[in-house]
């Protein structure tokens, strides 16, 4: 298939959460099974740093209300086969410091940006003839492309299908109704039926309520959503889909994760010579500066400082940490009130507590190696990733059972040998503490069972060829559901 992705961040180009991740590694899966995928993104200015050997290929000239905007459509004069990236160039809109806008904020008008992104892709998909079978927008930033398939480039969809992936419900692109006429379409599509969401613009809902197949990044997510707890707000418009709707868990590239190889790390280990976890685990308490007690497990925690990821419940058990004599290893970054929390927690127990405020992809790497266990408890988690990392390198997941934790998460049950980490369900501090403390408890008093379950950890497989595998099939349907729909009189 020619397969277009059209994505607001991609390894390894630029990176602000997961999605970078997915539309780094996904694409590249799938020109390596024989596709042609022609990947688009914004060229902001972090990418232009990159110096990669651009040249211009077209100017598509976009209406922006009552003005026209000149894109300049680049590519790298060297590519990877069955792989195109383009980069769609407008200075007013992509040469800024960030993304998406200054720390903790928004771009007032990320809107008009990203309504100009998608025209420009379609626009770039036009004037250079590119044949497309399957369009795969991802998540607000993009949710325009499957309504203007339907709409004002209806010739570029007559024969191709739409997938739309939400990553994360909870960002959904709303804006005021006042730039509705930089979109160029008609205010018939301004209704609550398609775009109009309490009277304002929803970007992610066009992708929901116009693309052909819709899809989240795991099973689990892709039912929670359905409901009020999860859907944040769009549950009645999902559910009218619901038949549209699939999840696909995100795969990891193991080329960068993984102990036997992996750089970032003091030593590297493998099933059958662990020694180097060992290492890693020294490495590491002394580098952050806590004791080294071999009978104190290590608890690391890699996380955007944000209510989603559960940072209440674990500031409440740091509060106790002595309780559960362990080292708790915590990196990350995010809201000022759980930056300063935390550091607070590590000048009081100095001994048992470190924590770093920062990106720092070395140390996330090392913290991996390191720990014992790993502890996700997010209030809600459409994939995650680090639960997976942690499991390659034999670090044990500790998670509550949402979303594609649940779905790659196995309870540890040792009288059948199975399990991979540990879950539970109450969003409460009280039953964290209590899943932790079972954990901590195997771990030092039961060593032989804590052996077992480390092996079948580290046996996990959720490699990318997997995943891709399910989308395949995911494009495969989108297209016969098109052409279903097209035959119909």
């Amino acid at each position: 298939m020619n397969i277009l992705f059209a994505v607001s961040e991609a390894l390894p180009h630029v990176k602000t959460g997961g999605l970078a991740d997915v539309a780094g590694h996904l694409p590249r899966t799938l020109a390596a099974r024989g596709h042609q995928v022609e990947l688009f993104l914004p060229l902001y200015r972090e990418i232009r740093k990159n110096r990669l050997n651009l040249e211009e290929v077209a100017r598509v000239e976009i209406p922006m209300g009552g003005e026209k905007l000149e894109g300049i459509v680049y590519r790298p004069t060297a590519g990877d086969p069955g792989l195109t990236s383009w980069f769609i160039g407008c200075d007013p809109f992509f040469d800024r410091p960030r993304l998406y806008g200054p720390p903790g904020g928004e771009y007032p008008d990320n809107g008009a940006r990203f309504i100009f992104f998608c025209r420009a892709v379609l626009e770039t998909v036009r004037k250079l003839g590119l044949a497309i079978d399957l369009y795969h927008a991802h998540d607000w930033q993009t949710g325009l492309i499957p309504v203007y398939l339907k709409t004002l480039y209806r010739d570029l969809g007559e024969n191709s299908a739409s997938l739309f992936t939400i990553h994360n419900l909870a960002y959904q692109g709303i804006q005021g109704k006042e730039i509705f006429p930089l979109t160029g379409l008609g205010w018939e599509e301004f209704t609550f039926e398609k775009l109009e969401y309490y009277d304002r613009l929803n970007l992610l809902k066009g992708g929901v309520v116009y693309a052909d197949l819709l899809n989240t990044v795991s099973p689990t997510y892709s039912r929670e959503i359905l409901e009020p707890e999860f859907g944040c707000g769009l549950d009645p418009v999902l559910r009218h889909r619901a038949d549209c709707l699939y999840g696909i868990l995100n795969g990891v590239d193991y080329e960068e994760w993984n102990p036997a190889t992996d750089p970032l790390i003091s030593h590297r280990f493998k099933p059958g010579r662990m020694a180097g976890k060992r290492r890693c685990r020294e490495t590491l308490l002394n580098e952050l500066g806590l004791p080294n007690d071999p009978a104190t497990p290590v608890v690391g925690m890699i996380s955007r400082l944000v209510e989603q990821k559960g940072i209440e419940l674990v500031l409440e058990l740091l509060e106790k940490s002595y309780r559960f004599n362990c080292y708790f290893v915590i990196l990350g970054t995010g809201e000022a009130k759980y930056e300063q929390a935390l550091g607070d927690c590590a000048l009081k127990f100095p001994d048992r507590i470190a924590f770093r405020p920062a990106y720092d992809n070395r140390l996330a790497h090392r913290i991996e190696a390191g720990a014992d266990l790993f502890l996700m408890p997010s209030r809600y988690e459409p994939c995650g990733l680090n639960q997976m990392y942690s499991l390659r390198y034999g670090t044990i997941p500790v998670v509550r059972a949402v979303g594609g934790l649940n779905d790659s998460i196995d309870e540890c049950e040792p009288q059948h040998n199975r399990g991979n980490g540990f879950k539970f369900i109450p969003y409460e501090a009280l039953a964290l503490a209590g899943k932790l403390e079972q954990a901590l408890t195997m771990f030092r008093k039961k060593p032989h069972l804590w052996w077992k379950l480390r092996r079948r950890a580290m046996a996990c497989d959720f490699s990318w060829s997997q995943s891709a595998g399910r989308y395949e099939e995911l494009y495969e349907t989108a297209l016969k559901a098109k052409k279903t729909a097209a035959e119909k009189p």
